[in-house]
C-alpha cells in the first residue's frame, strides 16, 4: 500500500481524535503517501502533524473563507492522486461522496448503524462496524479514538496505543503567557461551539479565585471566535487570579496547552489538544458522553452529568436549566487538586 487518503474535514476536536490512526497507518506503512482531506477552517492543526504528507484544504462551507480550493478542484486533484485506500473517518453522505469520487481502488468507512448520516454507508466497498450499540449511543463506553483505530483492522494494522505526533513550535504568545503568570499557570477555556456544553464564566472564575488561594497557580483564559466577551467575564469575577490570552493562532494553542499545569474545560477542541499533548485534564460534561469523547489519560478526570442529561448530543438545551448547571465549582476545584496531586507524584507538575 503507497497512497494513502483520510477523510476527515472538521470538527478541531473530532481531527485530534483522528490523528492516531495518521500515526498508525505512517508506523505501519513507513514510505507510503499519506495526504488528508481537511475543511480550510481546521488546516492549522494538521500543519503541525509531521506523518502526514499533503494536507489538501478544502473551503467545504462557502462563505468568507477561501483559504482552501472548491470541492471540485479537490476531487479533480485527489483523482490525479490514484489512492490505494481512502479512510472516511467523518461518516457524512457528503464526506463519503468525496472518499468515492477520489478513485481510490478501496473506500473504507463505518457500518450504516454507527454513522451520523447512514446513506454514507453506500459509498463504502469496505465497511468496519464497531460492534456495541453505536456510536451516539448512550451507552456507549468506548473512546472515539479507539474507535477510529479499530478501522485499521481492515488494512491489516493491528491495534497499537494512540499517538498524537504535535510538533512543537516557537510561540511567542504562549511565553509571554506564562512569563505573565509566573511559570505556572491552569488553563480555562469557558467556550464551545455548543451553547449546550458551556459552563458559566462566572463558575470559572470562582475556579480561578480558588487555585490562587490554594495553589498560588494563575489562570489562563483561552478563547476563540466569538468568545471573547466569555473570556472577559471570567477573568473580570476573578479578583486578578486570571489573564486572558489573546488572539491565539491553533499552533498558539497547541503550545499554551502544553505549557500549562492543568486544563478545565467542556467537551470542544482546545481540550483535546490539551489532552493530546498530555496536559492534565478536568473536563465538564453533560449533552456528550466522557467515556466517548473525554480524556483517555487514566489520571485524568471528567465530571459528568451525561446521566440525567436529556438533551444529548443537541447544540442547545431544551430545559429551562441544563444539566452542566448542576455542577459547582466547589467539586471542579476538588478534582483539580486530585488532578494536580496525581500529576505531582508522577513528577509532571512542579
Amino acid at each position: 500500500m503507497t497512497r494513502i487518503l483520510i477523510v476527515r474535514l472538521g470538527a478541531l476536536g473530532d481531527i485530534v481524535h483522528a490523528i492516531p490512526v495518521a500515526a498508525a497507518l505512517r508506523r505501519a506503512f513507513p514510505t507510503a503517501r499519506i495526504d488528508w482531506l481537511v475543511s480550510s477552517k481546521h488546516r492549522e492543526i494538521l500543519d503541525l502533524v509531521p506523518v502526514v504528507d499533503q494536507r489538501i484544504a478544502v473551503n467545504d462551507r462557502g462563505g468568507s473563507d477561501r483559504s482552501g480550493v472548491s470541492l471540485i478542484s479537490a476531487v479533480a486533484r485527489l483523482r490525479r492522486e490514484r489512492y490505494d485506500v481512502a479512510l472516511d473517518l467523518q461518516g457524512l453522505i457528503k464526506s463519503a461522496i468525496i472518499a468515492r469520487a477520489a478513485g481510490a481502488r478501496r473506500v473504507v468507512g463505518f457500518a450504516a448503524r454507527y454513522l451520523r448520516e447512514p446513506a454514507a454507508r453506500f459509498f463504502y466497498t469496505d465497511v468496519h462496524d464497531p460492534g456495541g450499540e453505536g456510536a451516539f449511543a448512550r451507552s456507549e463506553t468506548r473512546h472515539i479514538v479507539e474507535i477510529n483505530l479499530g478501522i485499521l483492522g481492515l488494512l491489516g494494522v493491528e491495534a497499537a496505543p494512540p499517538e498524537f505526533p504535535l510538533a512543537r513550535v516557537e510561540s511567542s504568545v504562549a511565553r509571554h503567557l506564562r512569563d505573565e503568570a509566573g511559570g505556572r499557570y491552569a488553563l480555562l477555556n469557558p467556550g464551545a461551539a455548543w451553547p449546550n456544553k458551556r459552563w458559566p464564566p462566572e463558575r470559572f472564575a470562582e475556579v480561578a479565585a480558588a487555585l490562587r488561594d490554594r495553589r498560588g497557580l494563575k489562570s489562563v483564559v483561552l478563547w476563540g471566535p466569538g468568545e471573547q466577551e466569555l473570556a472577559n467575564s471570567v477573568v473580570s469575577n476573578a479578583g486578578g487570579a486570571a489573564v486572558a490570552a489573546p488572539r491565539t493562532t491553533i499552533a498558539d494553542v497547541v503550545e499554551i496547552a502544553r505549557g500549562a499545569s492543568v486544563t478545565v474545560s467542556g467537551d470542544t477542541g482546545p481540550t483535546h489538544i490539551a489532552a493530546a499533548v498530555g496536559t492534565p485534564i478536568v473536563g465538564l460534561y453533560g449533552p456528550t458522553r466522557p467515556e466517548r469523547n473525554g480524556p483517555w489519560i487514566a489520571d485524568d478526570i471528567a465530571i459528568s452529568r451525561a446521566a440525567i442529561c436529556q438533551c444529548h448530543h443537541l447544540r442547545r438545551c431544551k430545559l429551562p436549566v441544563m444539566c452542566l448547571l448542576d455542577i459547582q465549582p466547589s467539586e471542579v476545584v476538588d478534582a483539580v487538586e486530585r488532578r494536580l496531586h496525581a500529576a505531582q507524584k508522577a513528577g509532571r507538575e512542579p
